[in-house]
């Protein structure tokens, strides 16, 4: 397909350069017009014509095709949410009817499990929106976005402990988004930290700040954690939006970035929000 769109467009430059010659022979020597400055005039408006005819063309496939991507994932992604619901809902009825310890236990894997896939929904969902749609600008208050989040994490990983200090902030921002940043620290900070580790989360003075005690990053990792897949342990898996998408969100909404790291350590990541954001301001 794409190498059928790459002979449309050479095609098209073709096409419009010889217009282009066509138009001025035509308008010089057959029409008598010595003018420069009209038979360019009249060329370009040819070869604009011409042109938008053509491109029209060459990009109906590739149009074509992101279309059929587009609806494709949509499909996919309503498919995805009837099985996570009908674990869910199992999952409840099993509850009733359960009561020993080791059914419990399998259960609430399988929750857990159940939650994580709704997570990577709730992602794939926000990332195809994204694609398609404008973000969603609200002011809402940072903290009751952190507290939510803290909800999911904490049940994720039992065995982290936290040190949680924050005050009311008030952002105008993408909702989803942010929340999608937040969960993608956090769970970088747990992956890379050995068990029962701590991660201390700060949100102070219009800055929100992720700490973590894992195994920190040396100098050449820190100018390559946003190369786009980059992982720093090639033995675990990726998960999340990654930092590449994370950096671009805060680009996108003016959000200042730092990332320090002393290997053995630990990482922290720093968020820093304008003060023209806050408030509603």
């Amino acid at each position: 397909m794409f190498r059928s769109v790459q002979i449309a467009l050479a095609s098209l430059y073709v096409a419009t350069t010889g217009i282009l010659i066509a138009g001025i022979y035509v308008v010089h020597q057959i029409l008598g017009v010595q003018q420069w400055g009209i038979i360019a005039f009249v060329s370009l408006i040819i070869t604009l014509i011409a042109g938008g005819i053509l491109a029209k063309i060459a990009i109906a496939p590739l149009r074509e095709h992101f279309d059929h991507l587009e609806r494709f994932s949509k499909e996919t992604l309503h498919e995805l949410n009837l099985p996570i619901n009908t674990i869910t809902a199992n999952v409840q009825m099993l509850r009733k009817t359960h009561n020993d310890e080791k059914s419990l236990k399998r259960l609430e894997r399988i929750e857990m499990a159940s939650e994580m896939l709704q997570e990577r929904y709730n992602e794939l969902d926000y990332l195809i929106k994204k694609q398609t749609e404008r973000e969603k600008i609200e002011n809402f208050d940072l903290s009751e976005v952190i507290e939510d989040r803290l909800k999911f994490l904490r049940a994720l990983y039992p065995s982290t402990v936290w040190e949680i200090t924050i005050e009311p902030c008030y952002v105008q921002l993408d909702r989803i988004g942010l929340g999608k940043v937040i969960d993608n620290l956090v769970e970088n900070g747990v992956k890379y930290s050995s068990q029962n580790s701590q991660i201390t989360i700060s949100l102070y003075n219009h800055a929100l700040t992720i700490c973590d005690q894992g195994i920190g990053m040396d100098e050449i990792t820190l100018m390559r954690i946003y190369d786009r897949y980059y992982q720093n342990d090639s033995a675990m898996a990726g998960y999340g939006i990654g930092l590449n998408l994370v950096k671009r969100y805060c680009d996108r909404h003016h959000i200042n970035l730092h990332v320090s790291s002393q290997v053995g350590k630990g990482t922290c990541i720093k968020l820093e929000f304008k003060k023209g954001e806050i408030d509603g301001k």
